[in-house]
């Protein structure tokens, strides 16, 4: 903002525009002038420049100026001439601009002021009154000689014409002319009078004081505005001043610079010049030498391939080719240099992959007895690394190949060597196969040891190709002054994929020890197990100490790398998973005839022994859980569980069959076999040697301070499940189905006792007459038996079941419950065989003397043989309540033939004959054993009076 000097500012009390003046002129403060800035610049002469597009383009300069101050201050069509021309803010848009209003400011309107208005409008009636009353003497004269001074110039204004105001006036109009000069005054008739003479004198004296009332104004406007002209007028000199010293200042100058020019440029870029001849003559004189050197390139080729360094033939080849392509391009007798390398180095692809799949068939086939070193492991090494700069990546596919070729073979000779040329596999005897079957198992223990210290080889390899890699990029990276990435930097996509692939970090060589004991934790010790750094064996591979980074352009990339590491891993698995199926096709070469199935438990027990023994070597080698000798063992081992079941439910079948369902004698070993149970042991005891003391059977089974009688079904059945219970011991795979098996068993005895006895399908089956209460007894004895054992079956299941097979256990839950109904419908056929006898005897009973009647006598004598019957068989609790339950349907049908006879309660001659035979009764059955102090209660055989 340019502020003139001199220039009256508008009073805060004054309104349209008007000034005041100072009254004391001697007290005015002038403050000291200012050069004004460049307004109107010197056109650009000669070789000046003008701004700097770089260095000036976000500052204002001279050039950028629009406006031109005489111009803007001569503007013809403005009406008047501005007041604050000097004052506005100097810039673009400086002549003429219309200010935006302001987007962050809101539109003020009356409205938002008529909160303030109401509250002030009392207080402001108060201060006009009080203004009123009292004024202030100053400013009321202040404001008279202001308003007195402005009335009178306005007064003197008004009595000019408004026709001299307007901005259109001009005397050639006719209209005008007339209107300022009428004529009608001057045209009277009979010539100029003494009248006419005295308007025209009158009209200029009107005229003239016009002019004067405006001149008047318009000095006085000028005295205001005086100052800020001159001060103006006063700027523009002393910019010229200036612009002439900077003219004299600027030729010293460039005086100077050519002076500088001539003394100092012209001889060191002399000397630069010649120092540039020399340095092109030197070129000159390597290039040549470059030249002979890759002329002996080819006679070097075939010097290393003869020497099978094909890593060295290969680095040689391609620095050939970089030279060629960088430094010797377009030279003429080289012309046909490069096509003959690249055949070259087609033929050493060739080379390297039949070298390849020669060692690998060589060391793959060699003796398994020799020892875990890797043959030949810098040959190996060189080989592996010329692959991976040739980007033969499918080398693996070659190792795969040769292994799958080598398992085979090896089965081949283990037979071989284990088989006479008259004996065949299915004819050998099993423990002559069993060692044939732990030969194959052990080679291939070896060969999987082999092939993973071969492969411990080639991942080495493999990591470090990925950890030269990678340094070499961060040192470019630091030699062009990048950052290196820190630890804490997240992963690209590519660098994510790798370090999964690899099961690493960033850097490779720092768990480049850690990937080799991965590989050699999850077995034995590989050879290759070496402590060298990656940084340490750069070199390892390449003529005349050439890093491998040096081609690094040429190398796979990190990715492709990383796949490749993951590949061997993969690798190995497939090696494990060979192994495994070779073996399971000696495991069915065996099964087809069902020699398998024929094996004794003892026999596929070991069998199933030593093929976990090798699944268990070969996941720990391989870090590998294979499936296939596994699948191929338990679908033996469901065969195997089939036939057991079946010899055994067969076996069980014939003794029900044979069963005639009388106590059996228990032998001590059997008294043995379930105290063994009782501490806990469910498990066959071993088989004593002959001729150790015999001892005498005895007539129950004594389990948990109970006597059992039992058939000897039962007490082979025992055994019988205890076979299964060992079987899950040695086999723990097979918990399942010999669970299924054994409840299938359970239900089998169960139904099959219940249609011998209860059926009485034992009377056609073995030729019994009948079926007596001592065979019902009996038979009620042994399930209950087997009720005992069957939650220490369960609970044995299930220590060998996964918490995801627990439902199988349920079978369990159903079995118990059909032994416990056919308990239960046991003990109800003793019922109705009581109950049929007591409804036919006491059907025909007559109150009358002698007493005790034949009737009573007959149910007593019935009463003995029952308890006779059962009490050598069942606990004395169960007895009991057999006994209790009898001798209620006993009071139940006496009470009812008394009630049809008519014999009541009342003392009379029949009730006493009743009370005599009762008490008989009474007598009788509580002189039984077991039952002196069972409750009879025999007053409920009459009937309540009402």
């Amino acid at each position: 903002i340019i502020i003139i000097p001199g220039v009256p500012h508008p009073s805060s009390g004054g309104s349209e525009g008007i000034f005041r003046k100072d009254k004391d002129p001697s007290s005015r403060h002038y403050r000291p002038v200012h050069s004004l800035p460049d307004v109107c610049p010197k056109e650009p002469t000669g070789k000046e420049l003008g701004p700097s597009v770089v260095a000036d383009q976000h500052r204002w300069t001279v050039y950028n100026s629009k406006v031109n101050l005489p111009a803007a201050l001569n503007d013809p069509r403005l009406a008047k001439r501005e007041s604050d021309f000097f004052t506005k803010t100097w810039g673009l848009d400086f002549a003429e601009t219309e200010v935006m209003p302001s987007f962050y400011l809101p539109n003020i309107t009356k409205e938002h002021f008529g909160p303030y208005l109401q509250e002030t409008a009392q207080r402001e009636k108060i201060h006009e009154r009080c203004k009123s009353i009292c004024s202030n003497k100053d400013e009321l004269d202040a404001v008279s000689s202001i308003t007195n001074n402005h009335d009178k110039s306005r007064t003197e204004l008004e009595q000019v014409p408004k026709i001299f105001m307007k901005p259109d006036f001009a005397l050639d109009d006719p209209t005008t002319f007339n209107a300022v000069l009428p004529w009608s005054h001057f045209n009277s008739a009979g010539g100029k009078s003494s009248r006419d003479m005295a308007s025209s004198r009158l009209l200029q004296e009107k005229l003239s004081h016009y002019l004067d009332v405006v001149e008047v104004s318009i000095a006085r406007q000028i005295s205001l505005r005086s100052e800020a002209f001159f001060h103006a007028m006063s700027s523009q000199h002393e910019l010229q001043d200036r612009l002439t010293e900077t003219a004299r200042a600027v030729a010293v100058l460039r005086g100077r610079a050519a002076a500088i020019e001539r003394i100092m440029c012209e001889g060191p870029l002399r000397a630069l010049r010649q120092a540039l001849t020399r340095s092109n003559c030197a070129r000159l004189h390597n290039k040549l030498k470059l030249m002979a050197a890759v002329h002996q390139s080819q006679p070097t080729v075939q010097l290393l391939l003869s020497t099978s360094e094909f890593v060295g033939a290969l680095e040689l080849i391609a620095t050939t080719k970089e030279v060629l392509q960088l430094e010797l391009q377009g030279i003429h007798s080289f012309r046909h240099l490069g096509s003959q390398l690249c055949e070259m180095e087609k033929l050493i692809d060739k080379m390297m992959v039949g070298d390849f799949s020669m060692y690998s068939r060589s060391d793959l086939n060699r003796s398994l007895e020799d020892d875990g070193q890797v043959m030949e492991k810098d040959r190996l090494e060189s080989l592996v690394f010329g692959l991976l700069r040739q980007r033969k990546l499918d080398f693996l596919d070659i190792y795969s190949d040769e292994m799958i070729l080598a398992a085979k073979s090896i089965v081949t000779q283990t037979v071989v060597d284990s088989v006479s040329l008259a004996d065949q596999m299915r004819l050998m005897t099993f423990p002559q196969w069993f060692e044939l079957l732990k030969s194959v198992f052990e080679n291939f223990i070896l060969f999987l040891k082999r092939i993973k210290v071969t492969l411990s080889v080639v991942r080495n390899v493999v990591l470090e190709v990925l950890d030269s890699n990678q340094k070499s990029r961060l040192l470019e990276r630091a030699a062009a002054g990048g950052l290196t990435e820190a630890p804490g930097t997240p992963l690209n996509q590519e660098e994510a994929e790798l370090a999964y692939l690899t099961h690493e970090g960033l850097f490779i060589s720092d768990a480049l020890n850690d990937a080799l004991s991965r590989m050699d934790g999850c077995g034995s010790d590989s050879a290759s197990g070496t402590t060298e750094s990656s940084s340490s064996r750069e070199h390892a591979f390449l003529p005349g100490g050439a890093a491998i980074s040096s081609n690094e352009d040429m190398m796979p990339s990190d990715l492709e790398l990383g796949r490749v590491a993951n590949n061997i891993q993969e690798l190995l698995y497939t090696a494990s998973d060979v192994s495994h199926d070779r073996c399971v096709k000696v495991l069915m070469a065996r099964a087809k005839d069902g020699s398998l199935e024929r094996l004794s438990s003892a026999e596929f027990v070991f069998l199933s022994q030593a093929v976990e023994g090798f699944v268990r070597d070969t996941e720990k080698l391989c870090c590998r859980r294979s499936v296939s000798l596994r699948g191929a063992l338990q679908s033996q081992a469901n065969r195997f569980v089939h036939r057991f079941h079946e010899e055994r439910k067969t076996k069980l079948s014939l003794l029900l069959d044979n069963e005639r369902w009388k106590q059996a004698e228990v032998p001590a070993e059997f008294q043995d076999l379930v105290n063994s149970i009782a501490d806990g042991r469910i498990t066959l005891p071993e088989r004593k040697p002959q001729g150790t003391e015999e001892r005498k059977p005895s007539d129950y089974l004594h389990i948990d301070g109970q006597k059992y009688a039992v058939v000897g079904t039962v007490l082979l059945l025992i055994r019988i499940f205890l076979e299964y219970c060992q079987c899950v011991n040695d086999i723990p795979s097979i918990s399942t189905d010999m669970l299924t098996r054994l409840s299938d068993l359970l239900k089998h005895f169960n139904s099959r006792s219940c249609q011998l006895v209860l059926g009485a399908g034992a009377l056609q089956v073995v030729g019994l007459k009948t079926i007596t209460t001592k065979n019902l007894a009996l038979a009620s004895r042994c399930l209950q038996l087997v009720v005992h054992y069957i939650p220490v079956i369960r609970a044995h299941f299930e220590t060998k079941l996964a918490p995801k097979q627990y439902s199988v256990l349920r079978h369990f839950d159903h079995i118990t419950k059909d032994y416990n109904d056919h308990i239960a419908e046991i003990s109800a056929k003793l019922m109705a065989i009581m109950d049929s006898l007591f409804e036919k005897v006491l059907s025909k009973y007559e109150v009358k003397a002698p007493v005790p009647s034949a009737c009573f006598r007959n149910v007593c004598k019935q009463m003995a043989k029952m308890h006779e019957a059962l009490y050598e068989l069942l606990p004395e609790e169960q007895a009991q309540m057999l006994f209790l339950r009898i001798n209620a349907s006993f009071k139940m049908h006496l009470k009812r033939q008394l009630a049809r006879l008519g014999v009541h309660h009342d003392g009379g001659p029949q009730h006493g004959l009743v009370t005599v035979d009762v008490a008989f009764y009474t007598e009788n059955v509580q002189s039984l054993r077991a039952l002196e102090k069972l409750d009879l209660n025999m007053a409920e055989i009459w009937e309540q009076k009402r």
